[in-house]
């Protein structure tokens, strides 16, 4: 997985009672773009530092909902 800033994180719900989450990634720690990323969720605001697992997603474009 690869990333930049500006890109979105997306979190795939893995049943119907989980919606998607999402988060612009504000910077990325690595040189080559590999996690953890900085994320700001789309949903609560809140900063967190992100360790993607299995069930995430980059979508790499402008800082706009995908």
């Amino acid at each position: 997985m690869h990333a930049q800033q500006g890109d979105w994180l997306v979190i795939e719900g893995r049943d119907i009672n989980h919606h998607a989450r999402r988060g612009l990634i504000l910077s990325v720690e690595s040189v080559d773009g590999t996690p953890p990323y900085r994320v700001r969720w789309e949903d609560t605001g809140h900063e967190a530092l992100c360790f993607p697992d299995p069930d995430t997603h980059i979508v790499q474009g402008p800082a706009t909902r995908p």
